[in-house]
This record gives C-alpha cells, structure tokens and sequence, in this order.
C-alpha cells in the first residue's frame, strides 16, 4: 500500500510515517498542501491523508481541485474538527473517510485498508481501451500497443477528458475549464499547441483512434476500432 500523507504537524507527521514503515506502508510526507496536490497529480497513491489545516493550501482545498480535476482515487481527511458541519463539509467535499485527532494508530491504518480496498475493487472500472490506446486513471499511465506513452499531468487531464465524451465534440470553453480551470491564463492557440504534441506523443496508428478538430467549436476523439 502506498499512501500520501500531507500533514504539517512536523512531530505528528514524523510519528505516523514511522509507524505506517512499521506496518510496510510506503509513504510519502509533505508539510503543504500545494506540495500534496503536485504530488497526487504526478505519482500513484493508494490513498491520500489530508490534514485540514496546513499552509500552502487547505486540506479541504487540495481535496476540492483534485476532484474538480477529475481525482478518482481514495482521500481521508485528518483533522481536530470534530463539528458535525465540518464533518459533513469535508465529505461534500470529495472525501471518502474523516478521522478526528486524536486518534489510536490501529484505527488510522484500518481505515487506509479499508479505504485501498474499495480503491482496488475499482480498478478495472479506471481502465479504459480504445483501439490501441490503454488509459489507466488508476496509475494515470497511458499505453499505446503495448509501449508505455509519458504524458504530463494536463495532457493526461487533457486525454481523459476527450475519452470521456468519446464521439461528442468537447467545446474549447469546457476543455479549458476542466483541465487548467477558467481563470488560468491559458488561450486557445496554448490549447491548439496541447493538442498538437498530444497527438505526436500517443502517434496511433492511422485510422485507429483519432483527435478531431472541429472548426469553431472544440476537439473530438473518434474510434474506429473499439476493444
């Protein structure tokens, strides 16, 4: 089990690292929260620990964007709030679990296995076959026949979201939205240049699965052969 634990506590984080080591957990330790978000966009975490309070970003922010940001993986929240708005705030929020400080160990490690085996139940549901393209959003990794294809973390948005709407035209204003959020200063030629690298890099065969630009409006990928 590999989890990410954001928690700015220096004493508190250092204590739950080494305990989770103890129990052969592989974990990785930030104090902010803007450090938590690049690391859960940019490696394969089984679970994400959030603390509610740490500078940088929020817990509940952090938590906020990720899903926003199409995040499908499982979060816990860590925090001293034990408010039932707080509560509920933080599981509107996109949490899947809420652990209220202070707390024994052996509950916080039940709760990241119970939490890492919902999420491997739903692996096969995050991968997604079109021809011979493999998107995984498990391990946000993408195959092209068999040869592992390395995408940043906005092409990977940028690709999972044209998967999505498979067939439908995907306007320019909602990719925009999706993947760098509208107040990015972003411009559609910045847009037009994502697209045109993304096609080189995943180089599908000709007449397999194709990103479409439809005049005016926005990008569609088009399959032809669907697995």
């Amino acid at each position: 089990m590999r989890i990410l634990l954001a928690e700015d506590d220096t004493k508190l984080g250092n204590l739950i690292k080494r305990m989770l080591e103890k129990a052969e957990v592989s974990v990785d330790w930030v104090i902010r929260g803007d450090t938590a978000f690049e690391y859960a966009t940019n490696s394969y975490y089984d679970v994400i620990v959030l603390d509610w309070m740490m500078p940088g970003q929020t817990g509940i922010e952090v938590c906020a964007q990720l899903r926003k940001d199409g995040y499908q993986g499982a979060i816990l929240m860590l925090t001293a709030k034990d408010d039932i708005t707080d509560r509920v705030l933080g599981l509107d929020t996109g949490a899947d679990d809420y652990l209220v400080k202070p707390f024994e160990f052996v509950e916080l490690l039940a709760r990241l296995r119970a939490l890492s085996r919902r999420s491997s139940a739903k692996l096969k549901e995050d991968i997604v076959q079109i021809g011979d393209l493999i998107l995984d959003r498990s391990t946000r990794s993408v195959r092209v026949d068999e040869t592992e294809v390395q995408l940043t973390s906005r092409e990977f948005q940028l690709l999972d979201l044209l998967v999505q709407n498979k067939g439908q035209v995907v306007p320019r204003e909602v990719i925009l939205d999706r993947v760098w959020g509208l107040d990015a200063d972003v411009s559609t030629n910045n847009l037009d240049a994502y697209v045109r690298l993304l096609r080189r890099k995943i180089n599908l065969p000709e007449g397999d699965v194709v990103i479409q630009n439809v005049r005016g409006i926005g990008f569609k990928l088009e399959a032809h052969h669907v697995c």
